[in-house]
């Protein structure tokens, strides 16, 4: 953990596709101080980069000054702001000869066989992600069914384009996505779907993976209770022997669309320093992520951190929903 103490870090650097305590650090900030980030896009860029370990990209562990395990770091929302113009989204389809146990996590070339391979792109649409070793198309997801959307330039609604109109935005789709100079992943817009054309959606942004590091090594999409299932019994590095291993976890993949300004969050400390980390925003989302993706953008937050002295048994966060009808007043308290 890096021992210079900043009352404002801006954090701009990310990790892999996993959070833990092996991560290299972003940075301490004070208690009390100030976070400001710049996320690239979750869920489906990094999914379809096979170099990921995991299926978001969040960023490098921030330390709080003074945090110690046992004690939780409250975090207040201050602002959740959309810097994409644009995200492709839908229900996914595997590519079972592209990864081993899991799809987000263990990824391998289905023609050379190189794990998590380096790859380029080669045009757009789905056949575009290729392995640098051999050429094949080396992502493990397609779309079952997907689309296009495109904001306004306040970022206040979403339109679903037709093929004309995803096809564009897939010639310049790091462009439109706004990744951040350090993101590694492909965007999404790559793959230009275009089903479903002329559906308007207004934007309610929020982050859908913020959280504490847990005390192991996980895929950073896998860091909760129901997504962690998957980890049990897999073969691959991050794998987990059984339940009670699982309870090493921080729950920061939420994906609640009560994670917005006005929030605030009470995370578990379960490394020294927290590690707090912020990623896998969403433009909007109903009540629930029932086709398990939604619209995962690029976005900036603003974030107030501050240590709260105390313990307690319970594992992780469980969300007290806000009844204000304008603000979201969210308390995950664990």
């Amino acid at each position: 953990m890096s021992e210079q103490i900043r009352d404002l870090l801006e954090v701009d650097e990310f990790t892999p596709g996993l959070v833990g305590p092996e991560q290299r650090w972003a940075g301490t900030v004070s208690d009390g101080g100030r976070i400001e980030t710049h996320t690239p896009a979750g869920c489906w860029g990094p999914m379809i980069t096979p170099s990921f370990r995991g299926g978001h990209e969040v960023t490098r562990p921030i330390g709080v000054e003074g945090a110690e395990v046992g004690d939780a770091i409250a975090v207040h929302i201050r602002d959740v702001e959309v810097t994409s113009v644009a995200t492709s989204t839908g229900s996914m389809a595997e590519r079972d000869e592209a990864f081993a146990d899991d799809p987000f996590v263990d990824h391998r070339c289905p023609e050379c066989g190189t794990e998590w391979p380096e790859t380029i792109v080669e045009g757009t649409g789905e056949e575009a992600i290729r392995c640098q070793e051999c050429g094949a198309n080396a992502s493990s997801f397609g779309f079952e069914y997907g689309y296009t959307v495109a904001f306004d330039e306040d970022r206040t609604v979403g339109l679903t384009l037709d093929h004309d109109g995803a096809h564009e935005l897939a010639t310049r789709a790091e462009e439109a996505m706004a990744l951040p100079e350090n993101s590694q992943q492909h965007p999404i817009l790559l793959y230009e779907p275009d089903e479903m054309p002329g559906a308007l959606g207004r934007l309610t942004p929020f982050i859908g993976n913020i959280g504490t590091t847990p005390a192991v090594e996980l895929p950073d999409s896998h860091n909760a209770g129901d997504f962690g299932q998957f980890l049990i019994g897999a073969s691959h590095d991050w794998g987990l022997a059984d339940e009670d291993a699982l309870a090493a976890r921080t729950d920061g993949h939420l994906d609640s669309n009560d994670v917005r300004p006005g929030a605030t969050l009470v995370c578990p400390v379960r490394v020294p320093g927290g590690g707090l980390y912020v990623g896998d925003l969403h433009a909007n989302q109903g009540d629930g992520e029932l086709s398990l993706h939604t619209t995962d953008v690029s976005g900036r937050t603003t974030l107030d951190v501050e240590v709260v002295k105390r313990r307690s048994s319970r594992p992780a966060p469980t969300p007290e929903p806000s009844r204000s009808p304008a603000y979201c007043t969210t308390i995950l308290q664990y």
